[in-house]
């Protein structure tokens, strides 16, 4: 299956990479102003591409290839001890679907959760309008969850709807409560949450075996990987 061949894509030029010292990375992405409806997107992330935004992307570098796409076989997964211990801290917490989350709430939890766990990242000090070309536009196949202790909101959940599954854009939440393990959580719910929609896959995005920070997505398994155009088994 070739969706390429019909597109206009771009190449950027290199640049300092976001996840392995001492690297240039350079950027495959399709034209923002094509119209890419969920058969076509969900096509290209069978390819191994990404959304981000308005962009959907993959790496293209000419001297790496560390970044492999994944996804977790959702009929097959079952949770570990540790998930399931997770999952149990969390079963008090209430799941909302909103429509938006171009809001001060969901903002202020944005900025406080860029300033407290990811200060070294590319998105601090965090930004309104980057916030809103990142997470809030750019997709009509993406949904929100928001996560409640009682009546406080502290997680947020981005996923795309695709064809055979459902793709993990982000999940930010408030770090007083980071003894809940809210990101493994929100991993865990969209897991279920694509069961329950009798869809096959949840994408996870880039692995980086030489990045300890993406170490937890080989916690998910049945876990594929895609490699020299297919995807495989991670044994």
């Amino acid at each position: 299956m070739t969706v390429l061949t019909d597109l206009k894509v771009f190449i950027t030029d290199p640049h300092s990479c976001s996840y392995l010292d001492q690297q240039q990375a350079t950027t495959l992405f399709i034209d923002p102003q094509m119209a890419v409806d969920q058969q076509l997107y969900s096509q290209l992330t069978q390819l191994g591409f990404r959304r981000s935004g308005d962009h959907i992307y993959r790496p293209h570098c000419q001297s790496c290839n560390a970044c492999i796409a994944t996804r977790v076989c959702v009929d097959g997964f079952s949770r570990k001890r540790k998930h399931q211990k997770i999952w149990n801290k969390n079963a008090d917490l209430r799941v909302v679907e909103c429509e938006d989350i171009d809001t001060d709430l969901h903002y202020a939890l944005f900025e406080n959760y860029i300033a407290r766990r990811h200060s070294d990242g590319d998105m601090y000090p965090s930004d309104r309008e980057q916030y809103r070309s990142f997470l809030c536009q750019g997709s009509s196949n993406a949904r929100f969850y928001n996560f409640y202790q009682q009546e406080r909101l502290i997680s947020v959940a981005v996923s795309d709807l695709l064809d055979d599954g459902l793709s993990a854009i982000y999940t930010f939440f408030d770090p007083e409560f980071s003894h809940r393990s809210l990101g493994n959580y929100g991993i865990l719910w969209q897991i279920e949450l694509a069961r329950s929609q009798g869809l096959s896959y949840l994408y996870l995005g880039y692995w980086i075996k030489e990045c300890r920070k993406m170490n937890y997505k080989t916690d998910y398994r049945p876990l594929e990987l895609y490699i020299n155009q297919r995807w495989v088994n991670l044994n």
